[in-house]
């Protein structure tokens, strides 16, 4: 399994578990934001616009700073929804994405007493009876729970990931204090019920992460669908060994993205690395429409054949099918310039407000434009290592604000599109070189 080298050091700090707890930090969070919010709009009546933006800007970086904090000492839901918004810019304030990016990282891992009780609880005996060995240190610490290596009574190299306590039954009320934080900071900027329905949405993913039988499920699913795919494996589950709360996996050892050696992975090989990501995110999109919800650069190793290994299946979003076939309809539409069309597919999206006046398209072309250059010529290929379509998006952010009452936060597509951003990221950061046109086309078709 790939392990990214942890900048935490010294001694775990211990998270807030019990619901009391968590229910004091997150209030104190929202009471800070709010008295910010509140004191920000007094001041700014007074002064110009231009100043106005300047302090407003410093201000979500402050709130987004004090959140950030909270939800990481926090994990649990709260932190998965940081991580799910510091990838999408649809609902909150750019300076809160670029903050919550930190999420992303590994989290500080939870004391080995905690974990210890936690496995007792869940398979009966403490670890150190459970299995034949079982390390006290973490090997990875996420949102949700931690990862520790051990060796099963019959020898067998397993990893272990053990639920943090009391994250599943604090879920709900996590989420709904943290959507008040949000409100009451000024920070929702879409209609009541779009933010129902994003918060319906993320609850539901959360639920079913927190679900350890459900993802194992999930793991035979997604292993049945790419049994006869080359290069793609997904460790199996110890039955024996599985819970609720705790869920044991085959050890299948791989590289971080971090720490592919140049003379291991050389071009030929990343690219052929690059490859089956793109058919592995296309084929789940498509063909299997299940998608692994999570695509963060933690959840994927390597190997120098060109292997893909893939983790964690707890974040999985199944699609309808009506979904998949309006997305594939939208995409073709980009692709041949129809803005019309493109404007009435994202409509059947729910991205688009029914209702309102058509979109320009020179606003649609230009965001073509952009995401469209890893496929704009089908023989030319693309260095993914040199791509700034980040930047790009960034720099015409602002152009949203024009038409920010026509577009709603796309809540049937939200996972999608944190898939392939997530996958983009992966690309880039691996330089992979390839033209995927041909084969996006054969998709589309």
């Amino acid at each position: 399994m790939a392990k990214e080298e942890s900048s935490n050091k010294g001694k775990p700090k211990k998270s807030t578990t019990s619901r009391t707890g968590r229910f004091l930090k997150l209030a104190g969070m929202t009471a800070s934001v709010a008295s910010r919010y509140a004191s920000d709009r007094v001041v700014n009546a007074f002064v110009s616009e231009e100043t106005k933006a300047g302090r407003l800007a410093k201000s979500y970086e402050k709130m987004a700073d004090d959140v950030t904090q909270t939800l990481g000492e926090l994990k649990g839901a709260v932190m998965k929804v940081g991580q799910i918004a510091s990838q999408t810019q649809d609902f909150l304030p750019k300076e809160f994405s670029n903050a919550l990016q930190k999420l992303q990282k590994e989290a500080p891992p939870m004391p080995y007493e905690t974990i210890a009780e936690q496995i007792e609880s869940e398979l009966g005996g403490s670890p150190e009876v459970v299995f034949k060995h079982f390390s006290r240190e973490p090997y990875a610490a996420a949102s949700i729970g931690q990862v520790h290596r051990a060796v099963t009574l019959d020898g067998e190299e397993v990893i272990v990931k053990v639920q943090y306590p009391g994250v599943d039954e604090s879920c709900d009320s996590d989420l709904r204090q943290l959507r008040t934080a949000l409100k009451l900071g000024g920070l929702l900027k879409i209609p009541k019920q779009q933010v129902d329905q994003l918060f319906a949405e993320i609850r539901t993913r959360i639920q079913e992460e927190l679900d350890y039988e459900n993802e194992a499920e999930n793991i035979r699913a997604f292993q049945a669908f790419h049994r006869d795919d080359a290069g793609v494996l997904i460790p199996s589950v110890i039955e024996a060994l599985s819970s609720r709360r705790v869920l044991t996996l085959e050890w299948l050892e791989g590289d971080h993205i971090n720490n592919l050696d140049p003379e291991r992975y050389d071009q030929e090989v990343v690219n052929m690395i690059g490859h089956r990501i793109f058919t592995t995110m296309a084929d789940q999109l498509f063909r299997f429409q299940c998608i692994h919800g999570d695509p963060h650069a933690g959840n994927f190793a390597f190997r120098p054949d060109g292997t893909l290994i893939m983790y964690d299946f707890g974040c999985v979003k199944k699609l309808k099918p009506g979904v998949v076939d309006a997305y594939k309809a939208a995409l073709q539409a980009g692709i041949q310039g129809d803005y019309r069309q493109l404007d009435q597919r994202l409509i059947d999206l729910g991205v688009r407000v029914e209702g309102k006046p058509a979109i320009g398209e020179d606003y649609y072309a230009m965001w073509r434009d952009i995401f469209i250059r890893p496929f704009a010529n089908a023989s030319q290929v693309y260095d993914f290592g040199e791509a700034n379509l980040h930047q790009l998006v960034a720099k015409n952010a602002t152009s949203v604000f024009k038409y920010l009452d026509s577009f709603q936060p796309p809540v049937e597509t939200i996972f999608i599109d944190r898939m392939i951003a997530g996958h983009y990221w992966m690309m880039k950061k691996l330089g992979v070189q390839a033209a995927f046109r041909p084969e996006l086309d054969a998709y589309l078709a």
